[in-house]
């Protein structure tokens, strides 16, 4: 296999923050020795994570092997996993917001038409169902653990709790007309056919439309990781892969 040098448009400050948490780690475990230092092995989970590199071409580049690769990232991924907010913790930010965006995101997945329960009806594909939250300005605060693609986004703000972690907070969030009958401090669109709809009704969702546009931004954000445009890992691994890259995103973004 040919090897070549590559870069990852990744800040340093995520670097800095893996390489840290993997020094202490071994430390913890009394590791001695490894094949790759703890600052290689963050690089080697940046390289898989944002470019969605496979293990053996990772392993290839860094001179390990293809098992190991995969031992040193699935460690480094639960490891980062640990550390990303909770939903009560992301609700105390938001709290210092004028109000919060919410809206579901669908990641892909590898599988066959079978498989209904991974299936969204909505976007036509297989895929995990990923809730996430943005400020007023779109930057991404909060995403939630997956669900099945079948799962749709009003339910899964209320298995996730964030309608009632909001409403008690006394939080605003704005959202589409895939949370109607939300309840709660969850504001959506007027619902109707567009030409049954009238004019304060028209002017309100317009400027409803404007307000919430700007959380497709966070969704953004989480697929600017390359490994969630087409996961093919286990489902069960999904909610720590996206726990992980918004530690990282976070970790950036101070």
């Amino acid at each position: 296999m040919l090897v070549y040098p590559s870069g990852i448009d990744v800040s340093s400050s995520a670097l800095r923050l893996l390489s840290a948490k993997l020094r202490q780690h071994r430390q913890e475990l009394g590791t001695r020795w490894r094949r790759l230092s703890p600052g290689r092995q963050a690089l080697l989970t940046l390289a898989h994570l944002r470019n969605g590199h496979p293990y053996a071409q990772l392993a290839a580049g860094f001179g390990i092997g293809t098992t190991t690769a995969y031992r040193y990232v699935t460690e480094a991924v639960e490891l980062l996993a640990t550390l990303a907010p909770t939903l009560e913790e992301a609700a105390r930010t938001a709290s210092m917001k004028a109000f919060v965006l919410l809206d579901g995101t669908l990641l892909p997945i590898d599988r066959i038409a079978a498989d209904r329960p991974f299936y969204s009806g909505k976007h036509k594909k297989h895929g995990m169902n990923v809730q996430v939250l943005a400020d007023p300005s779109g930057r991404l605060l909060w995403a939630s653990p997956a669900l099945p693609g079948a799962v749709h986004d009003v339910r899964a703000a209320r298995d996730h709790g964030i309608v009632r972690t909001l409403t008690d907070a006394g939080i605003k969030c704005w959202a589409d007309k895939g949370y109607r009958g939300a309840g709660g401090t969850v504001r959506v669109p007027y619902w109707g056919r567009w030409e049954t709809l009238s004019r304060g009704q028209k002017a309100v969702n317009r400027s409803h439309a404007k307000i919430r546009a700007l959380v497709e931004q966070a969704a953004a954000t989480l697929k600017s990781w390359r490994i969630l445009r087409k996961l093919r890992c286990s489902t069960t691994r999904v909610t720590t892969l996206v726990r992980a890259i918004l530690t990282l995103h976070l970790a950036s973004s101070d």
